[in-house]
């Protein structure tokens, strides 16, 4: 397998993908908060886009990058018929999803009741809510069939084309809502079959990168072999295991609904934290699981070791610090991005305080991305979906009983809760791997180190929010006093950890250079 980067150059492709990705993603958001702010047809199609999502997590990274990636990778490794199997898995799973699409399509008003019950008090919101996700439901088979040919990409080591496909989908919406706004049409029936449009865009980039590595996959006849009882036997846990978060925001949408104005608020506020948790998260989800397979197939246990590791103190060096100035500037953030017209200083206020509770499990958040690959790496899917299913029960009571006494932001509380549990419970259980899954010393030595830096940082920008509260509100200086908190934030954070020990201009440079 010569010729493959390293981790911490296929985490830059994949992040810096993921990075232009999130902040197209911030202007999509801008322009959806100007035109809608947090009324009946924003949270319509929040909670229509949402269904999706839910079964696209399943499907996609649940069963495909948990269960799908260590099988194919082992193929590809000992040249067993690869490409066969990754044509089986497509055709089951086009079969599978088609199938499903078409009922959910039907079902949609159930659906949506199990979704949205708050709504059902609202018909006009519902009926909008049922419309935009009959609309938005296929895009849950394209983004699954991405998931496949992503999932075949990633192990070959081609990173680029799937983490440069999300792209796709903001371009287009932000398109799809420009139109909207050039013909007075409605924002939102142009996002859904923005979502739709954009489905099937990313479908043709991945399947025609695969087909320029060698990998043209076609759909046949679906068929019950041993390779796909195998991978079924694997992929259901996985889906669970893998969906553990999604499970919890659903549970969360389905409690927000009760809530006027809850769901714009925590949809918003999950787009902010998720751009750490989306460049460092995915980065790491979709590098370390075939990079784990392939050292677990070949006995390196010192390599799996070493990788696990890596992966663990690049994720936090990244998260720790976005995780403090989350929690000490939320309302500023929120303000810049999405403060203008239709969202009001109320909704401001109201989104800020989610995202500093959501960003207290930010680091937990990623620390599962790395956990669960060790556990999927071995072809174990059944013990984190114990996990899992622990965590869902946890959110859920916290959730749902303390949405009683603290309202909406019972939500995210429960969700960060049961994260930090979650990676609790998969840390405790890798340690029946050994040592190849297992903190080493440099990890241990640097973690506190981290965590100090990130704290020094926390406290600059406080003091910098302070000084610069004046620019932070003025309309045209709110963007650049904002870059300049982010930009002396990182810097201090970064000489900081230098300084500490956290981190070494030599390992990054070794990190980034090619190994075989």
């Amino acid at each position: 397998m010569s010729g493959r980067i390293s981790l911490a150059r296929a985490f830059a492709v994949v992040g810096g993908w993921t990075m232009a990705s999130r902040i197209l993603g911030f202007a999509r958001d801008a322009v959806m908060a100007a035109l809608l702010g947090a009324g009946p047809m924003a949270e319509a199609f929040f909670v229509a886009f949402r269904l999706p999502n839910l079964f696209r997590r399943f499907f996609a990274e649940g069963a495909f990058n948990m269960a799908f990636v260590p099988l194919f990778a082992k193929r590809l490794e000992d040249g067993s018929g690869a490409k066969g199997f990754a044509e089986e898995a497509l055709s089951g799973l086009f079969f599978i999803l088609l199938v499903l699409t078409v009922i959910a399509m039907v079902a949609m008003p159930v659906l949506m009741l199990g979704l949205a019950a708050g709504f059902s008090d609202e018909p006009d919101k519902f009926d909008l809510a049922v419309l935009y996700g009959r609309i938005q439901f296929p895009y849950l088979l394209c983004m699954s069939l991405t998931a496949l040919f992503s999932g075949v990409l990633n192990s070959m080591g081609k990173f680029a084309a799937p983490a440069a496909a999300p792209v796709a989908l903001n371009i287009i919406l932000i398109s799809f809502m420009a139109l909207a706004a050039a013909f007075a049409a409605p924002v939102g029936d142009f996002l859904a079959l923005g979502v739709l449009a954009a489905g099937f865009c990313q479908v043709a980039l991945v399947a025609y990168a695969a087909r320029k590595a060698g990998m043209q996959l076609r759909v046949r006849r679906p068929r019950w072999t041993p390779a796909m009882k195998r991978l079924t036997a694997l992929g259901v846990p996985g889906m669970i295991a893998g969906g553990a978060t999604q499970i919890n925001l659903f549970i969360g949408t389905s409690i927000a609904t009760f809530f006027t104005g809850a769901v714009a608020w925590l949809s918003y506020a999950d787009r902010i934290y998720q751009l750490p948790l989306g460049v460092v998260g995915v980065a790491i989800g979709v590098v370390l699981l075939p990079e784990l397979s392939r050292r677990v197939r070949a006995d390196d246990d010192e390599g799996a070791r070493s990788s696990f590791n890596r992966a663990a103190e690049f994720s936090l060096a990244l998260t720790l610090p976005a995780a403090v100035a989350l929690i000490v500037m939320p309302g500023p953030i929120v303000d810049v991005l999405f403060g203008r017209y239709a969202f009001t200083p109320a909704n401001v206020a109201a989104t800020g305080a989610a995202v500093m509770i959501f960003a207290i499990g930010l680091p937990a958040f990623v620390l599962q991305k790395v956990l669960q690959p060790v556990y999927f790496a071995r072809e174990d899917t059944n013990t984190p979906l114990k996990f899992a299913v622990i965590s869902m029960v946890v959110n859920t009571i916290i959730s749902a009983g303390g949405a009683w006494y603290m309202g909406y932001l019972a939500i995210p509380i429960g969700t960060v809760i049961a994260s930090w549990l979650q990676v609790l419970l998969l840390w405790r259980g890798a340690r029946a791997f050994g040592d190849a899954a297992a903190p080493d010393a440099q990890l241990l030595t640097r973690m506190p180190r981290l965590i100090l830096a990130s704290i020094v940082m926390g406290v600059a920008v406080w003091f910098g929010v302070d000084l610069l509260a004046d620019a932070l509100a003025t309309s045209g200086l709110r963007w650049a006093a904002l870059l300049a908190l982010v930009a002396v934030g990182g810097a201090i954070y970064g000489v900081t950890a230098l300084a500490l020990g956290a981190a070494s201009i030599a390992d990054l440079k070794a990190g980034m250079r090619r190994t075989p």
